[in-house]
């Protein structure tokens, strides 16, 4: 396939949108997905494309402070949560780096190409890239990160995403049943070495979703000979080196001293990243003290606080941000589904959105797919109806209710009043449900084991990436025990399917399933908010939280 081919459809889209028949957002969606550069798409659609630029006013030097939680982070193929990765990212880099305006740009990829039943992508990779250690950016790295994703030994939820790379394998064991112990690998073929920069993934089924997957904060890259602990030897591409990290203080790093960042030096000396704790309202103090100049989130009842101080700048995205009350449905009582949905039928979803977030952000259905996402479709409003709760309870056998616990991250505070609302909520329906209220680094711990708790899922492009992460059976990060065979058949299905108002059609049994089966209790979804100090510039508040400073500057 030469670089240069433009898939079919683009030049069908093209026709469409001059005649009016799709929207300009549709197009610009799609024609980038199917590998039309950023800049010559928005050409065509005559919007106006913002990005980040460095200013001509711009200085050069400084150390940015910034306020976040400080994790270990030895193996980014593994990260759980966007505080690793947002250090990292400035040491290793993504193929795919996601905008603000939800279009997926090349970062270490040069373009990307799809052939016409979307089975084969092909990857050209940016040339001219040097590894902090001296070594070429080739081929052979990609292999080695895609190839570590999909090993199961791995345990990266990177192979959830990338699954129609994969194909189950019988194991020669048994399950505790008796029955055959399967397990998921990579394809014979499907990742393969062109020439030393471009590389091609051959899918067993069409997956629309391929740029934004290799977009993902666990897909970072490191360096073909890593062993892994990043942490102790920090070899990257990126504009920046990891000095030094003490997990729950801070994380220090400097600006690359080699000058051989392909993308141009940056400007910032320092990024200095502060633990300051589980309690952001500390944040506030910091910045008086002049102690940091930019808080990774800031909670919604501290909104009103932050716009009332001048030197402050309060940062605000719209965002599918939000948090799952999650059922575990392999653990009792939540194996059974009349249990699940007297918890779900309890919860008034508007009422919780207004005691746990301030009324900041959107009601949500259950089901974890957000109406800014593309492929959205409306279902019928919830209602809370409590004496059928009850009646479902008696039947499954708690006439007299049922003592539950729901588990929760203290930072966050929109997290535990969530819980809070929701625990009063459910009370009159007999449900008798305990907030357990854990340290941030503790809740981490159990997040995926828990029986009952509060999750926080980040912000992503596409509704069926979240499904496929959370909710097929066997994924990582499937927090919930969830397994069924019939969502699993419509998912791949929806993965195929370009046309976001076709795929639609398919999301919607999705997302009646996922409902029906009351696996969580979603009440709502977040505008995020962050803040700035005035005098740096050129920071902007990412839907997903993500952090690239290289294009930060400070007016001291």
């Amino acid at each position: 396939m030469k670089k240069n081919n433009k898939h079919r459809y683009v030049k069908q889209l093209e026709g469409e949108v001059k005649s009016g028949q799709t929207s300009r957002r549709e197009f610009l969606r799609k024609s980038v997905l199917l590998g039309m550069s950023i800049p010559v798409a928005y050409g065509l659609t005559g919007l106006s494309m913002s990005e980040s630029v460095f200013a001509d006013n711009a200085k050069k030097g400084g150390n940015f402070r910034v306020s976040m939680r400080v994790q270990e982070m030895s193996d980014p193929a593994l990260f759980e949560w966007s505080y690793p990765s947002n250090v990292a990212r400035h040491v290793i880099e993504p193929l795919v780096q996601m905008g603000n305006d939800g279009l997926a740009r090349p970062k270490l990829l040069e373009s990307w190409q799809a052939s016409d039943d979307l089975k084969t992508w092909t990857l050209n990779l940016r040339q001219n890239v040097t590894w902090s250690n001296g070594d070429e950016f080739i081929a052979d790295d990609v292999i080695f990160n895609i190839n570590r994703w999909l090993d199961p030994k791995t345990g990266s939820s990177m192979q959830s995403q990338l699954i129609s790379l994969t194909h189950e394998v019988d194991t020669g064991e048994k399950n505790d049943d008796g029955s055959t112990k399967m397990s998921r690998v990579a394809m014979p073929g499907a990742v393969k070495r062109i020439d030393k920069h471009t590389v091609q993934l051959t899918l067993n089924k069409a997956d629309i979703a391929i740029p934004e997957a290799l977009s993902s904060f666990t897909a970072l890259i490191v360096n073909r000979n890593f062993t892994g602990d990043f942490s102790s030897n920090p070899v990257g591409t990126g504009a920046f080196e990891l000095v030094n990290i003490e997990v729950g203080v801070s994380a220090i790093l400097k600006r690359r001293a080699d000058g051989l960042y392909w993308g141009g030096d940056a400007l910032l000396d320092q990024i200095t990243y502060v633990d300051l704790g589980d309690d952001t309202s500390v944040d506030l103090a910091a910045y008086v003290s002049d102690q940091i100049d930019y808080s990774y989130q800031v909670s919604a009842d501290q909104v009103q606080a932050y716009e009332t101080i001048p030197f402050i700048e309060l940062l605000s995205a719209k965002s599918a941000t939000t948090g799952i009350a999650r059922m575990n449905v392999t653990q009792k009582p939540f194996d059974d589904v009349r249990v699940r949905r007297a918890v779900a039928l309890a919860v008034d979803n508007e009422r919780v959105l207004t005691i746990g977030y301030q009324d900041l952000g959107s009601i949500a259905e259950n089901h974890h797919v957000s109406p800014i996402h593309p492929e959205y479709a409306p279902l019928p409003k919830l209602s809370r109806n409590i004496d059928k709760a009850k009646a479902l309870l008696a039947q499954a056998g708690y006439p007299n209710g049922i003592d539950l616990v729901i588990d929760c991250s203290a930072s966050p505070s929109w997290q535990t009043n969530t819980c809070l609302a929701i625990a009063d909520q459910v009370r009159a329906a007999g449900i008798n449900l305990r907030v357990n209220i854990m340290p941030g680094g503790s809740y981490w711990d159990v997040w995926n084991t828990t029986p009952f708790g509060l999750t926080e899922w980040n912000h992503r492009p596409l509704g069926v990436q979240v499904l496929n992460l959370a909710y097929r059976t066997g994924a990582p990060w499937n927090e919930t025990g969830y397994a069924n065979p019939e969502f699993d058949r419509l998912l791949d299905q929806a993965l195929t399917i370009l046309d976001a108002k076709e795929r639609s059609k398919v999301v919607l049994k999705l997302e009646k399933i996922l409902q029906d089966d009351a696996v969580m209790v979603q009440p709502f979804w977040l505008n995020s908010y962050s803040a700035v100090n005035k005098r740096v510039k050129n920071v902007v508040l990412h839907p997903s939280f993500e952090h690239d400073f290289n294009k930060v500057w400070i007016d001291a």
